[in-house]
């Protein structure tokens, strides 16, 4: 069955089972951004071989073919936006469904062609293709640069979602929990459709098919984090 987030659950848990396999999904203790002590971590800056981004963007192409989300283009988010956004677009190419691609600079160019967009003008319903959500903020800053060359935000592509409460700081400068996750954030206060290869409910799935030794260690913890921070 294929869920809102576009990927089958066939297809979530071949994912979640070639993150661990390529080193990119890994267990312990990792602090994420917003202070927590994370039992896992998902790093796609290492799928870090022509095989690995290679099958990487497949999963992406297909979860997107799978959710039928519409778009015309592909925007690529600098830094790890831009190598994830390039490799679906070349993979949506070799199925048949080539769409122009377009990424930004962090600091803008005085030189040359200027300015800190690169690739195709940005036109259209604009696909962004990232690796994970955590406080949406990076979303929210391809939106208006998207918005300001006159395009449309329609979607965004992402690899994991952590389903997790996103934090936000109050007036007295404390960072607190909120009720709802970066994605549905995304979702809900800015209109996008979101599209997640595989979620924390499919990461949870695989550790409970594997038993035994570190395996159970491993659930049991991710469990309790998805308890206290996870969201509906």
């Amino acid at each position: 069955m294929v869920d809102k987030a576009g990927a089958s659950d066939g297809l979530a848990q071949e994912f979640v089972q070639f993150c661990v396999e390529a080193g990119a999904l890994k267990f312990g203790e990792f602090k994420t951004k917003a202070g927590r002590m994370s039992p896992y971590f998902f790093n796609a800056g290492l799928f870090d071989d022509g095989a690995k981004l290679g099958r990487l963007a497949q999963y992406y192409a297909k979860a997107l073919i799978a959710s039928g989300i519409e778009f015309d283009m592909i925007f690529g988010p600098a830094y790890k936006g831009i190598p994830l956004g390039a490799a679906v677009a070349i993979e949506l190419a070799r199925l048949g469904r080539n769409v122009p691609f377009a990424y930004n600079r962090k600091e803008a160019k005085d030189h040359g062609e200027g300015g800190t967009l690169v690739g195709a003008p940005l036109k259209g319903r604009v696909l962004i293709v990232d690796d994970v959500m955590s406080a949406g903020t990076a979303a929210r800053e391809s939106i208006a640069l998207i918005r300001a060359a006159g395009a449309t935000a329609s979607a965004v592509a992402i690899a994991l979602d952590r389903q997790e409460k996103a934090t936000e700081v109050g007036p007295d400068g404390q960072v607190r929990d909120v009720d709802h996750s970066a994605v549905q954030y995304v979702q809900q206060q800015l209109g996008l459709q979101v599209c997640a290869i595989a979620r924390l409910s499919d990461l949870l799935q695989y550790l409970t098919a594997h038993t035994g030794g570190q395996w159970d260690e491993h659930r049991e913890r991710v469990q309790a984090y998805r308890t206290r921070y996870g969201v509906a």
